[in-house]
């Protein structure tokens, strides 16, 4: 009989688990392997048989981030109204940080990689609404750069958001700021008699 598997699957996920929890509340920088492992409740060993190093835990962990973002915002259809496209993005992106807050945290804490006038990537969250802007602006309902448009709109997104989780607005008036901020953003970006 073989020696038991000690670092499982199980482990794996609870080794995520703190990560995204201790991320979410503290600098990186002051995340030992030995607090992470005690606070999953296992060896330091587990944490470089499972994924070779820290920084890959930590990778490992946006990388879920990133995943479950693009997941559920590839998962809102497009219609033949892409400004009515666009809102629900933003709605499905709000619910998305709002049911995730740590992986939300960590997903955008310290510098951010996006280029607004870089190449984005299939896989990247910010393709469904790119995709969305770009369809407006074939239809004449938005006109201008379409990188400064997906950026205008992403920074009014993430500020409202990140404003929210804070615990800066009540639901209620977190609900009324979103609802009025997202269209007042398109109409800035808005053709002639769009709206």
């Amino acid at each position: 009989m073989g020696r038991p598997k000690t670092n499982d699957d199980a482990v794996k996920e609870r080794l995520l688990h703190t990560a995204t929890e201790m991320l979410a509340t503290r600098p990186r920088e002051s995340i030992s392997v030995r607090a992470l492992a005690g606070a999953a409740g296992t060896a330091t060993a587990a944490v470089y048989t499972l994924f070779g190093s820290k920084d890959a835990l930590i990778g490992e962990v946006r990388t879920r981030a990133v995943s479950g973002l693009f997941q559920d915002l590839s998962a809102v259809s497009a219609s033949a109204d892409p400004l009515a496209d666009i809102q629900a993005l933003a709605v499905t992106y709000r619910q998305w940080a709002r049911r995730h807050r740590h992986l939300y945290t960590v997903l955008f804490s310290g510098v951010q990689t996006f280029d607004p006038n870089g190449p984005v990537s299939t896989t990247d969250p910010v393709r469904p609404l790119v995709d969305a802007i770009d369809r407006a602006r074939s239809a004449s309902m938005l006109t201008g750069d379409l990188p400064a448009i997906a950026l205008s709109l992403w920074v009014t997104l993430h500020g409202l958001v990140t404003l929210e989780l804070a615990g800066a607005f009540d639901t209620a008036t977190a609900d009324r700021t979103f609802d009025s901020t997202i269209p007042a953003t398109l109409r800035g970006w808005a053709a002639p008699k769009t709206f």
